[in-house]
């Protein structure tokens, strides 16, 4: 308000509140110096009530401090993945400042600062005359008073609710006395409660030296790439400079029209100069050092601090799931607001689980064999190793750069803020379908109900496979028509060979004998879920791997089944010290008994045959060093989508590459290095697994029981001939599932059974799948003409085409007598087909007319 404006009633209000200032003075210059005088020498007037009624202990809480997150490189030295903070501080000790840092600020702010009691007299009256005369409270400060001001902004900075954190900062720097007054008492409390070095130390670290810039350690290291310590005459007085105004000297903005760098920083000059001035007026620098310092050009050297999980390079997706643990985890706060504000403003020290070595390897194969995109396809490639028995994450990358800027990832595939190896609440993407290596859940409920590896099932090709038992959702009827990716043709297959084969019909013919709701649960116990966290699907394709999940949770699954079945959450921090330099607990691993040690044993029983017999090969031939290990391969409708999962007893990992975008034939990609795109998963999962078993090494697996093994062997019965509800009956009977197997040409009577899978005579385990095959009665019996002479044949086989073989006899006797047949006697054969007779010959040399009857005589002759 202007002079000339102001009303009767304002400027007997400014006289009044001059006077009452002005006895508030006199009270302050009693109580900043000699406490006790204030107390019992004044007279308890109104005024000395009302400032001394005022709280003089102000609560100061540990300053916002940057985070950071290491890994631990092999000598067991910490390597700094990324930074993070609302305000990029690092709080020092005394000693760790420049006297020139100390001498500058004191000189500029406030040069009787170890002579007042907090505040500063002098400058105090000045303020109030400014107050009285403008309406607002301004300058006059001690550093005491500035460092209370701040203490009190960054109380308000630490609240987590927005509309809270800027009402308290619009009380914490309001222009009034009464705010005015309040400081200063708090400010008198702070030097009874400190020492005078303590406060300008503290008043150091917390003030802001322009944008995120906070206290004097970061303040050079941003500006001049220096330390508190080391920072130079000139250099002290520039940054000092800033405090006073921050947004107007700070020494960040190059292009500046008033403080940049074609005016040499003029703003910031012409207060730095002041300083310089009054350090020499106050005996602080000698002339010699003044007049150097002040012709010293500005030149600052700005050096942007690591923040954000992008400086943590190919690391950068595993940085980003120790956040999002961080953001989770209630351990770090009531809500995720108040998790994060912690996490950016306390100081942490997060030291985690990642492998260097096993990153190393992960990184390097993924740069060498998938690219970050190709042509129109959208390609994504991951890699997850976990530790097992602990959950601890030891790798993950994959194939794109990190960037959570929308500019760049928005038009840019090489760029993604998702990480493709976790859950999406954990900054991960909706998962993708693990395809065949799905099938170790199925593999697991089938020997947790007690059935056998060695246990057949039904598994012919077909398009209804009748009703599943889903004790969720209630039964249903399924018509779908699954495929074996190499067509093999067989109809009853053991468990084990489906495993060892990854056999789709097999394991549909399995879950047939299951309940899809245990499946699934099966799968929750090993720790996989959904990765947009909605139930698992539970119908039949489900069992093949059509849930979208994430690759973490399915290497968590493998460690598991690596473990005796013993599964162990997820953990990414190993130890976490806050800003007060005391340990916090980190989040800790939760581990399931998903199986018992005995189903295990024989879920890795089958699985090593994976490795060593089965799709795992090409993977498994690659690893050096070789130990026991686990395995399963998945491929996708279409081979859209590559797996390979697998586990020694010490590491688990899983590698894919996937389609994040659009659809393509892996198999039909040959440009690859090294392979197709459809291969590159054997080419890079022995490469993070070559690494792994060299450094942690690996066990035997547990020995799998007869129990899992093969189930008490049971004779199948001949049934050939017998009408299709006897045999029914009697296999039922026997403990055998029965499944009709359409009808075949044969030759029993049309109706009849022509023949079992497994066929009559043979052994198979209880509960097994017995085929059933109906006779047509298109075929003849082939009657048996083995001795009968050769005209003979040629009449008996009437009606069959007759191929005619000799052989070399030396026996007369069997010349002209048939000595095999082919089909053999018995079997059916269509009417017209060929039988092929073996008809006796003399052999060469054979004497025809010998006489089997003949007695030799004395001298060895015939009886001639």
């Amino acid at each position: 308000m202007s002079a000339k404006n102001r009303t009767v009633s304002g400027a007997l209000g400014g006289f009044l509140g001059f006077v009452g200032m002005s006895a508030v003075a006199g009270v302050l210059v009693a109580a900043a110096v000699t406490p006790a005088l204030a107390l019992s020498g004044m007279t308890a007037t109104n005024t000395i009530n009302m400032f001394e009624s005022l709280p003089d202990y102000l609560a100061i809480d540990q300053l916002a401090q940057k985070s950071n997150i290491y890994a631990t490189n092999a000598d067991g030295s910490p390597l700094l993945l990324a930074s993070f903070y609302d305000q990029n501080r690092v709080e020092v000790e005394w000693d760790a400042i420049s006297p020139f840092v100390k001498d500058a600020v004191i000189a500029g702010e406030d040069p009787r600062f170890y002579e007042h009691g907090g505040i500063d007299l002098e400058g105090t009256v000045k303020g109030v005359v400014s107050t009285v005369a403008t309406g607002t409270a301004r300058g006059g400060s001690s550093i005491t008073q500035q460092y209370v001001k701040n203490v009190q902004v960054q109380k308000c900075e630490a609240l987590a609710d927005e509309k809270k954190r800027m009402s308290c900062y619009d009380t914490a720097t309001e222009t009034t006395p009464d705010r005015k007054l309040k400081e200063m008492r708090l400010a008198i409390g702070v030097e009874k409660q400190y020492a005078k070095d303590d406060i300008l130390r503290q008043y150091l670290n917390i003030t802001g030296f322009g944008g995120t810039v906070y206290g004097i350690e970061s303040a050079a290291n941003y500006y001049y790439n220096t330390t508190a310590a080391g920072l130079s005459l000139a250099q002290a007085a520039s940054l000092v400079a800033i405090v006073n105004n921050p947004v107007k000297f700070q020494l960040d903005n190059p292009d500046s029209e008033t403080n940049g760098v074609a005016n040499g920083y003029a703003a910031n000059k012409e207060r730095r100069d002041y300083i310089l001035g009054e350090m020499l007026k106050y005996q602080k620098i000698t002339q010699e050092d003044h007049d150097a310092a002040l012709a010293t050009v500005i030149e600052p050297t700005i050096t942007e601090p690591s923040t954000g999980c992008a400086t943590a390079g190919g690391s950068a997706y595993f940085c980003s799931l120790v956040v999002n643990t961080l953001q989770n985890d209630p351990s770090f706060g009531e809500d995720e607001g108040t998790r994060m504000a912690n996490f950016r403003r306390g100081g942490y020290e997060i030291y985690t689980t990642l492998d260097l070595d096993l990153q190393n390897a992960a990184e390097t194969t993924m740069k060498k064999h998938v690219p970050k995109q190709y042509g129109d396809w959208d390609v994504g490639g991951v890699i997850t190793s976990v530790e097992v028995g602990t959950g601890r994450v030891l790798a993950m990358t994959q194939n794109k750069d990190y960037s959570q800027d929308p500019a760049v990832t928005e038009n840019n595939n090489d760029y993604t803020g998702i990480n493709y190896n976790t859950n999406s609440n954990e900054g991960g993407s909706l998962g993708f379908q693990p395809g065949s290596t799905y099938k170790v859940f199925t593999l697991a409920e089938w020997l947790t109900q007690g059935h056998t590896l060695n246990e057949r099932v039904d598994s012919r090709r077909k398009s209804d496979w009748g009703v599943f038992k889903n004790s969720c959702e209630g039964n249903q009827s399924y018509v779908f028509n699954p495929k074996n990716d190499a067509n093999e043709p067989g109809t009853n297959y053991s468990a084990l060979q489906s495993t060892i084969g990854s056999i789709n019909t097999g394991f549909i013919g399995m879950a047939k004998k299951l309940d899809l709701c245990g499946i699934a649960d099966m799968a929750n116990a090993f720790g996989v879920g959904r990765a947009d966290l909605e139930p698992l699907v539970k119908g039949p394709s489900a069992v093949l791997g059509t849930n979208e999940v994430a690759p973490l949770s399915m290497a968590i699954a493998f460690a598991g089944i690596a473990n005796n079945g013993l599964s162990c959450s997820p953990i990414v921090i190993d130890r976490i010290v806050g800003g007060d330099g005391v340990d916090m607990t980190p989040p800790q691993t939760k581990c399931t008994q998903a199986v018992t040690p005995e189903v295990d044993a024989g879920m890795t029983y089958a699985m090593q045959k994976v490795m060593t017999e089965g799709t795992g090969r090409a993977s498994n031939s690659a690893v050096s060093p070789r130990v026991p290990m686990i395995g399963k391969t998945g491929t996708t409708d279409g081979n859209k989508d590559t797996w390979m999962s697998g586990a020694s007893t010490k590491v688990a990992t899983v590698v894919g590459v996937v389609s994040v975008t659009g659809d393509i034939n892996q198999r039909l990609v040959d440009d690859w290095e090294g392979g197709t795109a459809a291969t590159a998963r054997h080419r890079m999962w022995p490469e993070v697994m070559s690494v792994a078993n060299a450094k942690y090494g690996g066990d035997a697996f547990a020995e799998a029981s007869n129990k899992v093994l093969q189930a008490v062997q049971i004779p199948v019965p001949d049934l050939r001939g017998k009408s299709m509800s006897e045999a029914a009956s009697t296999l039922t009977s026997a403990g055998f599932d029965v499944v009709d197997g359409g009808v075949t040409d044969s030759e029993m009577p049309a109706g009849t059974v022509a023949r079992t899978d497994p066929a009559g005579g043979s052994s198979a385990s209880r509960g097994s799948t017995v085929t059933v095959y109906s006779s047509n009665g298109a075929l003849k019996i082939v009657p048996d003409v083995v001795g009968k002479t050769e005209a003979e044949a040629t009449s008996t086989l009437a009606g069959f085409g007759i191929v005619k073989q000799e052989q070399d006899v030396t026996d007369p006797k069997q010349v002209g007598t048939v000595l095999s047949m082919t089909p053999t006697a018995g079997s059916g054969a269509a009417a017209g087909s060929s039988v092929t007779i073996v008809v006796g010959k003399l052999a060469a040399g054979a004497k025809p007319d010998a006489k089997p009857d003949a007695k030799p005589d004395a001298n060895g002759g015939g009886n001639g």
